[in-house]
């Protein structure tokens, strides 16, 4: 096979699809037979100059999926497979990718680059291959540049697989040293320096103790400011995008430099070509966005003096830094498109403009009102784009006492340019500007209120005509319409747009069946407007609500019946099937949480649930997930009743519990299991043995996304609450899984924030599952299953007492269980959580929290541990 395996990597590209499916299986049956000979051929295979530069491209981007995967624990197990092969296959595998570094090939020297990378990613945290940096950093100074320049691109993608820790600051130095070096316009090819200065901005997380040492940090800053007047567009790119790195990782090391960089960084936005100016603009977005931190953290009294410091650079270079962005917003191009993606330098001014205003607040105010007057009226439609776009991008950050009078003046002019406008971008700017006014200070109380009952008529006429336009304005006047009718979400039982809202539901399906519906998301607007204005709607237009539900119902019917005649349209049939079941999502809600419109909601639960039952045989995953939501919510609204769905609905139950590919479908059916329990109560019981066999092989399943887990977790308290003692046959499979998952939760602690946000989640699942527990055992002669392990329950709300890193849910969550301990096992609980200092410190600084839902907790956990103790 190892002979032959030129010939099956280029069958596996053949344009044949026999000829290509017979080597790619070839390929999967060597790797499954032999693996460590299938690796060494792929590796020999790209270091081999005789082959074709295919073959080798190929071999290496196999080798490459061999050692890593996106999914954690598929990586996982790659890693533990690379790490368990002979060291003598390693070594030659090793010493094919160090010698392919020097091929003429640049596509086969790239590729092992990578590979290196993904190798040194799995062995150096295992401290092996610790020759390797040693031999890259030799290379560097060899004479041949495309040498050079492969090494340098292989210590970048290092850099951006290894975690810095794992690398001693020794090394770390040397590869500094050759990246800054590798930059140097005198040391070598454009190729080289180019690989240098991306290699760095993979480099630079490493670089901490670099950047505490002034000479160290002045040369770093040296290099990286001569890379960005580099006669190179690719290296002033890789610069400035270098220095995007530093102003959001070395934030507190800037301020020798800010003028400087704001003199190259100017210079390049006005004169140099658009990539390079994209990233000089996206240094004060990165400053923006640090400053915005700091100062929602800290509050206005941080400053440079303080532990964590504010240098208020934006404040500083505001009357420059201004004029710089709002002359960008002029670089607008005929054909832009937002909603493709399209990003310009116009579009990245107004979103640096936007977070200015955010960082300085009513600063900002007076510098671009000047430019909005001289250029609202212009003839040219550049000059009244860019004065929407200015205005819009200035409304969040500054108070509403400043910005209502002048968006009181402001708001007539922008009804009459959204319908008058003779062009389509000033109309698409001038409709987003307006839904950013009612975003932003719908509720405002300064001077003039904005939306009154005099001007809301004229704001809908206008909005409700705007949805006819091109479908780009009439996607943003959907927008803009949505964020009206959330102002108005508790305005009590009488809201301003009670009068208009026939006339506005009807012109939202009116827009769902534009043939044009497509482009621009328009059809997805609308409906999630008309979702909005549901929720939003009051008592007074109820009837107009429950005649919607007959509308959208036979919308779906429609839709349905129109998918068994058409081939051609099912991803599109399926958008509109998810669009339709998350419209009706949001009308049982509504109609469910009133008991005077829970009755015409009833009449059609039959009809709905079978409509429902029909999307699922449709088999789209995005279907099947806002099916489920709604299901969820036609549960919640029928309570036991929901029973009689359940025989037919079961089926899809389970298959939504076995998706392990769509992850997201599986934890929504979890959420929706939870959501029938609470309807069913004791009536889920005969499902019961089914769901928990599915839920226990999706917490023992490799296949599955953690992330699907803690709700899971959780799930089990939602049955144990709903079949009480019932819950005893499941009890000695589940309570392991909640030990195992609880040291798991201690173990994690203290790592990345991704790290700790998912810890938190499974500590909360954890502890919903407990409460649930003890909650649906209370008063039940079985409670004394429970006794042996409130030890463990209790060491576990211990453990989690010493932690720095639980948020609000998990602390609140944390204290409910211990006060649920004490309420469900009495004496026994009351003496074990006496004998716990960490537990009654806990409690004391519960009752003591400023969140009133944690104190609220505490004062029940209080009085329930002082019953349990006077037992």
């Amino acid at each position: 096979m190892a002979m032959e395996v030129t010939q099956v990597l280029l069958c596996a590209q053949a344009v044949d699809s026999t000829v290509r499916k017979h080597a790619e299986e070839t390929l999967k049956q060597f790797q499954e037979q032999n693996l460590p000979a299938f690796l060494l051929s792929l590796s020999g295979e790209l270091a081999s100059e005789e082959k074709p530069v295919e073959s080798r491209k190929l071999a290496g981007l196999i080798l490459k999926n061999a050692l890593d995967a996106k999914e954690q624990q598929r990586k996982y197990e790659l890693e533990q497979r690379w790490l368990s092969l002979d060291m003598a296959v390693k070594s030659q595998i090793r010493a094919f990718l160090l010698q392919t570094l020097s091929s003429t090939s640049p596509e086969a020297r790239s590729t092992a680059s990578q590979v290196i990378a993904k190798v040194a990613g799995i062995e150096l945290p295992q401290k092996q291959w610790p020759e390797l940096i040693g031999s890259l950093l030799s290379n560097v100074h060899q004479v041949p540049p495309h040498v050079k320049q492969a090494t340098l691109e292989t210590l970048g993608y290092m850099c951006e697989e290894i975690v810095p820790d794992f690398i001693d600051q020794d090394q770390v130095n040397k590869i500094l040293t050759a990246l800054v070096q590798g930059m140097n316009a005198n040391e070598g090819s454009t190729e080289v320096r180019l690989a240098a200065t991306r290699a760095l901005y993979n480099a630079l997380g490493f670089a901490q103790v670099n950047f505490s040492n002034d000479m160290e940090r002045d040369y770093i800053m040296r290099v990286v400011c001569e890379a960005t007047l580099s006669t190179e567009v690719k290296i002033r790119q890789a610069a400035y995008e270098c220095l995007v790195s530093i102003g959001s990782t070395y934030y507190d090391k800037l301020a020798p430099y800010i003028q400087d960089i704001f003199n190259i960084t100017s210079k390049a936005v006005r004169e140099d070509e658009e990539p390079v100016a994209l990233q000089a603009i996206e240094f004060w977005s990165s400053i923006c966005d640090e400053e915005i931190v700091l100062l929602d953290e800290y509050g206005a009294e941080v400053t440079s003096d303080s532990d964590v410091p504010c240098y208020y650079f934006i404040k500083q270079a505001l009357p420059a830094l201004v004029p710089m962005l709002l002359e960008t917003l002029l670089k607008q191009e005929e054909d832009q498109d937002q909603d493709e993606g399209f990003w310009n330098i116009s579009m990245a001014g107004g979103t640096c403009l936007g977070l200015v205003a955010r960082t300085v607040g009513d600063d900002i105010v007076p510098l671009v009102m000047p430019f909005i007057e001289e250029n609202i009226t212009k003839a040219d439609w550049r000059h009244r784009e860019a004065a929407t776009y200015a205005f819009g991008s200035i409304l969040e950050g500054p108070s509403p006492d400043k910005l209502t009078p002048i968006v009181n003046v402001a708001q007539n002019f922008m009804l009459a340019a959204l319908t008058k406008d003779p062009n389509n971008h000033v109309k698409d700017t001038t409709a987003w500007t307006l839904g950013r006014i009612f975003e932003y200070l719908h509720g405002s109380i300064a001077g003039t209120p904005i939306i009154t009952p005099e001007n809301c008529q004229q704001i809908i006429t206008v909005l409700l005509q705007s949805m006819k336009d091109a479908p780009n304005v009439a996607e943003k006047a959907c927008g803009a319409l949505c964020f009206l009718a959330q102002g108005f979400e508790d305005v009590g039982s009488t809201s301003p747009l009670t009068p208009y809202l026939q006339e506005i539901v009807q012109s939202l399906l009116n827009v769902s069946h534009r043939e044009d519906a497509e482009e621009s998301r328009l059809r997805t607007a609308a409906y999630e407007t008309l979702n909005e204005v549901v929720r939003c709607s009051t008592d007074e237009t109820a009837r107009l609500v429950v005649e919607l539900v007959q509308v959208i119902m036979t919308e779906l019917h429609n839709s349905l019946e129109a998918q068994k005649f058409s081939s051609d349209a099912t991803e599109k049939q399926n958008d509109l099937h998810g669009l339709l079941c998350g419209c009706l999502q949001v009308i049982i809600q509504k109609l469910g949480a009133s008991e005077t419109t829970k009755y015409a909601l009833m009449q059609n639960a039959d009809q709905i649930m079978n409509l429902f039952l029909r999307v699922f045989a449709c088999r789209s995953a995005t279907v099947h997930e806002e099916a489920m939501l709604a299901i969820g919510a036609l549960a919640y609204a029928c309570g036991p009743n929901f029973a009689k769905y359940m025989p037919d609905f079961y089926k899809y139950l389970e298959m939504g519990l076995q998706n392990f590919e769509e992850c997201q479908v599986c934890a929504v059916t979890v959420g929706v299991v939870g959501d029938i329990c609470r309807a069913l109560e004791v009536k889920i019981l005969p499902y019961c043995d089914g769901v928990m066999t599915l839920l226990l092989k999706d917490l023992s399943s490799n296949q599955l996304h953690r992330s699907v887990k803690p709700p899971i977790i959780s799930c089990f308290g939602d049955i144990a609450l709903a079949i009480g003692e019932n819950f005893e046959k499941y009890f000695m499979y589940a309570v392991p899984m909640l030990q195992s998952a609880a040291e798991l939760s201690v173990h994690a602690s203290g790592a990345d924030d991704e790290i700790i946000e998912y810890t938190n989640l499974l500590r909360n699942g954890i502890l919903e599952a407990y409460s649930g527990i003890l909650q649906g055992f209370k008063n039940s002669p079985k409670t004394q299953l429970l006794i042996p392990y409130a030890p463990h329950i209790l060491q576990f709300l211990d453990s989690l007492c010493l932690e720095q890193d639980m948020d609000d849910i998990v602390i609140k969550a944390a204290i409910g269980v211990l006060g649920d301990l004490a309420d469900t096992l009495g004496s026994t609980a009351g003496t074990l959580i006496q004998q716990s200092l960490s537990s009654k410190d806990f409690l004391n600084e519960c009752l003591s929290s400023d969140d009133h839902l944690i104190k609220e907790a505490a004062e029940w956990a209080r009085l329930a541990i002082s019953r349990a103790i006077s037992i």
